[in-house]
């Protein structure tokens, strides 16, 4: 009976896992063979990939699952390639209604390609947070016409919904929560971040320009009507990540971009830094990039929300260091910072701030070792032109 029943199991055993390779090669093959305007249909299931599924050079596809908790591509165990889903070098390419979950690096990346919309798409890592995480979830970079919509993210050791060196993007509608950055916009210009709830990451939403990058000068980035709240996360981010600086308890961070306008969202009990403002020189690491310009410019703050718990900063990491023995706000820590750092060649305004709710402000004065710290804000209370809706059209 015992050796039926052990003959049983071994077949079965067998038979589930040459049924998922033969989804795999059946998926791929889709991936690889699909003629330009198709649709490729995937099935409803859990379905265990050992490599990536990738497509090149496409126009005009739709990966369409049944769902986004009905169709789970897993990628737990992986061994080739890095990323979940990958496409390249493509055009007017959709992907929607499925899971990914537990590539080896990112879950679903797409470079190159004009047009990509991501529509009911769900990443995740299984399990606790932690920094053997892949990086990100949704994943764009060097694309055009951007559309997030509808999509979940969770568990990445960087950014979950992350748009890099991009143009034209929208990202909506959207939830991204136990990541270290729940959404990001990196070197990327003309986005739309709007009616997102970002909870329970270190950071919940980062608009960064970074050197080093091919897109440069990155901007004109609307955030607006977002609930960011409580994202008070210890940071798991593998060491030299540039996100690994940033405190938990971060609301919004601007990291030296341009023309970016913060407006009408909910910004509730973060409880290090409701919305930041800094210069590349904050995070004390090297420009060697002679063509990248690291001050923020024209930021505009306004008509937000802002609560949070009587409750000191964190005093983990760089920041936390800076909070505990430099700054001692001790629970009565501002919503804004500014790091007050100007070029002194450009009159621009670098900030303003006006008719937000329960606000207050610091200038933190970082390079004077914070000798001058200020919370008089009358010199940001002023008005910017507001910014132009991101059009993917």
């Amino acid at each position: 009976m015992k050796k039926t029943s052990f003959l049983l199991t071994f077949l079965l055993l067998g038979s589930v896992a040459f049924a998922q390779k033969d989804v795999q090669k059946r998926y791929q093959t889709q991936f690889i063979m699909a003629e330009n305007g198709s649709t490729i249909e995937l099935d409803e299931g859990s379905f265990t990939f050992s490599a990536s599924l990738s497509m090149e050079g496409k126009k005009n596809i739709t990966i369409k699952g049944k769902g986004k908790d009905k169709t789970i591509l897993s990628f737990k165990g992986q061994t080739e390639g890095a990323e979940g889903i990958r496409v390249s070098n493509a055009e007017n390419i959709t992907i929607e209604d499925l899971t990914v979950q537990d590539s080896k690096g990112d879950a679903v990346k797409t470079m190159n390609v004009k047009g990509i919309t991501f529509r009911n798409v769900k990443t995740e890592w299984t399990g606790t947070p932690k920094k053997e995480n892949g990086a990100y979830g949704l994943y764009p970079v060097q694309c055009e016409k951007v559309l997030i919509e509808g999509c979940e993210a969770i568990g990445a050791s960087d950014a979950g919904i992350y748009v890099g060196q991009s143009k034209d993007i929208i990202v909506r509608k959207s939830r991204a929560y136990h990541n270290v950055a729940g959404i990001e916009i990196e070197n990327s210009l003309n986005a739309d971040v709007y009616e997102n709830e970002a909870t329970e990451n270190t950071g919940g939403i980062l608009v960064f320009d970074l050197p080093d990058l091919i897109l440069k000068k990155g901007g004109y980035t609307r955030v607006y009507k977002n609930n960011i709240h409580h994202n008070n996360l210890p940071n798991f981010a593998p060491k030299g990540n540039i996100v690994g600086k940033v405190p938990d308890g971060t609301g919004i961070l601007i990291l030296a971009a341009n023309n970016v306008e913060i407006f009408d969202n909910q910004i509730i009990n973060n409880k290090s830094v409701s919305t930041g403002i800094i210069s590349y020189f904050t995070t004390e690491n090297p420009i060697k990039d002679p063509t990248y310009y690291p001050y923020p410019v024209a930021i505009n703050i306004h008509d937000n929300v802002y609560e949070r718990e009587n409750v000191k900063a964190t005093g983990k990491g760089r920041f936390g260091q800076m909070y505990k023995f430099k700054l001692r706000f001790g629970k009565n820590v501002p919503h804004i910072q500014w790091d007050g750092i100007v070029d002194e060649k450009n009159s621009a305004k670098v900030l303003c701030i006006k008719n937000n709710k329960n606000v207050s402000f610091a200038n933190l004065d970082v390079a004077h070792n914070f000798k001058n710290v200020s919370r008089d804000a009358a010199a940001h209370d002023c008005s910017l032109e507001s910014l132009k809706m991101a059009k993917i059209d």
